[in-house]
Parts: C-alpha cells; sequence; structure tokens
C-alpha cells in the first residue's frame, strides 16, 4: 500500500516537473521572439502606425488641427506685412495719383495678331507732292502699300494719314536731282518710306505692319 502511493506520488512529481519544463520552455521562446521583434524596431512601426493613424483621423475630423491650421494660416496671410503693404501701397498710389494729377498710365491698344496672310494693299487717295532739293523739278507721287495682317493695320494708317503724309514729303524733300538719275533710286525711296510709316505707326499703335511701298504714280518734271 505505501509503495503503490509512493509510485503514485512519482508519477505526479515527474508529471508537475514536466509542466513547469514545458511552461519554462514556452516563456523562454516568447521572450526570444519579443526581444527580436524589439531589436528589430517591430513595436516602434506599430507606434508610428498608431500615432499617424490618430493624425489623419484629427486632421479629416471637422474643426481638426488641419482646419484650424488652414484658417490660422490664412488670417496669418491676410495680416502679414505683404497684405498691408500691398493696401497700404494701392491706396496711397492710387489716392495719390489722382488727386494729384499724377501721370495716367497709357491707354490700351488692340494691335494687330501676329498672324500672316496673303497681300492685301491699300493705296492712299491724294497724291504727294515735293519739291526736289537744289532743282527746280517737282516730284509727284501716289503710294499703296501691301500687309500680311488684317485690316487694323490699314485702319491705323488711315487714322493717322495727317502724320504719315508730313513724313513721307519730309523723305521726299531729301532727294537731289542727282539722287533721281540713280538706277535704284525709286527702290531705295520706296524702302526709306516703308521705314518711316511703320516707325510712326508703332511710336503711335505699336504695331506697323507695312511689309512694302509702291508707287502707282511718279512723276518727274
Amino acid at each position: 500500500m505505501a509503495d503503490e502511493q509512493e509510485e503514485e506520488g512519482g508519477k505526479k512529481g515527474s508529471l508537475i516537473k514536466i509542466i513547469i519544463l514545458v511552461v519554462a520552455i514556452l516563456v523562454l521562446v516568447g521572450a526570444a521572439v519579443a526581444a527580436t521583434l524589439f531589436f528589430t524596431g517591430f513595436f516602434d512601426k506599430k507606434a508610428a502606425e498608431a500615432v499617424a493613424e490618430a493624425v489623419e483621423d484629427d486632421a479629416a475630423a471637422p474643426g481638426g488641427a488641419a482646419d484650424k491650421g488652414g484658417a490660422k494660416g490664412a488670417e496669418g496671410g491676410s495680416k502679414g506685412p505683404e497684405a498691408k503693404g500691398d493696401a497700404k501701397g494701392d491706396a496711397k498710389g492710387d489716392g495719390k495719383g489722382d488727386a494729384k494729377g499724377g501721370k495716367p498710365a497709357p491707354r490700351q491698344r488692340a494691335t494687330p495678331e501676329r498672324v500672316r496672310f496673303e497681300q492685301t494693299y491699300l493705296e492712299l487717295e491724294r497724291p504727294l507732292l515735293a519739291n526736289v532739293t537744289g532743282s527746280r523739278k517737282v516730284m509727284q507721287i501716289r503710294l499703296a502699300i501691301m500687309t500680311y495682317y488684317d485690316e487694323r493695320v490699314f485702319n491705323n494708317v488711315k487714322k493717322h494719314e495727317f502724320a504719315l503724309r508730313s513724313a513721307i514729303l519730309d523723305v521726299m524733300r531729301q532727294s537731289t536731282e542727282a539722287d533721281i538719275n540713280k538706277p535704284v533710286f525709286r527702290t531705295e525711296l520706296a524702302e526709306k518710306i516703308r521705314l518711316t510709316v511703320n516707325a510712326l505707326l508703332e511710336k503711335y499703335e505699336d504695331f506697323g505692319g507695312v511689309e512694302e511701298v509702291h508707287f502707282t504714280e511718279f512723276v518727274v518734271q
């Protein structure tokens, strides 16, 4: 009887030892795994992801940090020195310019589109008559101008015809009898007139557009 009890006690003691050994092994394995994860930064990544998710949820919520920051940024932008400087500069600049008779801003003109079209021509209605320098001869011409641009070039020519005629007459008066006798005189005179016309149109309208000048009448007598 005593032997049986001792045998049962020995079996129970062996079983407890085995259970304790298994638990100890499991604890050691768990500790090793936990240590490995810790040293590899596993827990840091999880924590960072949790923080990032919390920040995103807070920013997406109405009245969150993003909304408050944007509102404050907008208020700061409107209250910044640049905004104050612009407001003061505009108010002072406009007020002084109008009240004290400041220089008015130039008018904006619609210039022809920089697109080339087919050649179009316009003849000046009246002839131009000028004396030849150093001679009793008189030169009379009629002009036609050619452009590749639209009708606004011709509209500008008609608009400033008086100024253009005066400038062209000045060019004609510079011609001498020796110049008239040159074979290339008409070509040279046409080019001088073209440059003069374009210079005036660019002065008044910011665009010339006259490509060629042709004589429809040329008389020297």
